[in-house]
């Protein structure tokens, strides 16, 4: 889903997308006209929407900020704007990730913007072009829902997921999702495991994950 972004805001958005590495010339493009997100061809299980009840948080009630980690070599600016990475042709198993944006007062986030890559299911990047990368906003309770594949291993490291968030007027946060039960996990030298995945198996053989990201507002 793309969120319309108010007039209001759009010198924020702008700069939003500039600090994240987006050109001024691009970001002007998607604050002024909006891109539409690409639509997956198949549809994300009932199973998956049940899952955006599993993590609750309470307002008022003080948060741990999630912690930062590199970035890695292969962050690309420019994404383009969508919440489902994948097209039919992407192989891998689904995977549906669902979650808020917090302030450290348990406070939703709204128009927080999440920039999504990773590796395709073998292990590798697209660094020449944008295959599972893309970056959203959340909604007005500070929702998100991220449609991919689950992440492939490469050599040195364990599966996980990169993403860059950051609210309205604050400092982007830097930093990777895991996975639970990974034998690599133990030897990844960045691996933390205050970031893995709620993660969840279906029937279907797709993959359902909660993960809410706690945050600086200012």
């Amino acid at each position: 889903m793309t969120h319309a972004l108010k007039s209001d805001t759009g010198s924020r958005n702008v700069k939003k997308l500039v600090r994240l590495g987006l050109g001024v010339a691009a970001a002007g493009a998607i604050v002024a006209a909006g891109l539409a997100p690409r639509v997956l061809a198949q549809s994300v299980p009932a199973d998956a929407i049940a899952q955006t009840t599993a993590l609750t948080t309470t307002i008022g009630q003080t948060q741990t900020l999630t912690v930062s980690q590199t970035e890695g070599p292969y962050f690309k600016t420019n994404s383009p704007e969508r919440s489902a990475l994948v097209t039919d042709s992407t192989q891998g198993t689904l995977l549906t990730v669902t979650g808020q944006v917090l302030a450290a007062d348990g406070t939703p986030v709204a128009n927080a913007l999440l920039d999504f890559w990773q590796a395709d299911a073998s292990g590798a990047y697209d660094n020449s072009g944008y295959t599972l990368r893309g970056h959203q906003y959340t909604d007005e309770n500070g929702n998100y829902t991220l449609t991919t594949v689950v992440p492939g291993l490469y050599p040195g490291r364990t599966r996980h997921i990169h993403v860059k968030v950051q609210a309205p007027g604050g400092p982007t946060l830097t930093t990777q999702l895991y996975f639970p039960g990974e034998a690599r996990n133990s030897t990844d030298g960045i691996f933390d495991p205050s970031l893995v995945l709620n993660t969840q198996s279906n029937t279907d053989g797709t993959e359902n994950a909660t993960f809410n990201f706690v945050v600086q507002t200012a």
